[in-house]
């Protein structure tokens, strides 16, 4: 297997790398942080995300034992470490869909895409 291919299965698809940037700029987030943070996704995409996030040891769940139960997401370091090739991914996203003048999915001021 290619290494590349290795790493794009790691962070690829729609929501894993703006999980890890929002994760990245937070801390931490509970699961309901996160639903509202990342505006286009589903409860089942982002279960689904947050677990192959998880055990790719790139997301650390914790679970705290209290009622209601509480789970927070932090970045592990390796998590962290993925950080600067997202954001260079994104600043080359940014400038191929100006050049495109193709729409964000959100205003470039707010900041809520990623």
């Amino acid at each position: 297997m290619c290494s590349i291919d290795y790493a794009f299965r790691r962070i690829g698809g729609k929501y894993k790398a703006r999980i890890l940037l929002y994760l990245h700029r937070n801390e931490v987030l509970r699961y309901g942080e996160l639903r509202r943070s990342v505006i286009d996704i589903t409860p089942k995409m982002l279960t689904q995300s947050l677990r192959e996030l998880e055990e790719d040891e790139l997301v650390h769940r914790k679970v705290y034992k209290e009622m209601p139960p509480r789970v927070e997401y932090t970045l592990t370091k390796m998590g962290a470490k993925m950080i600067p090739f997202i954001k260079l991914l994104r600043e080359w996203g940014d400038q191929q869909m100006e050049k495109g003048k193709m729409p964000s999915i959100a205003p470039q001021e707010t900041d809520h895409c990623c």
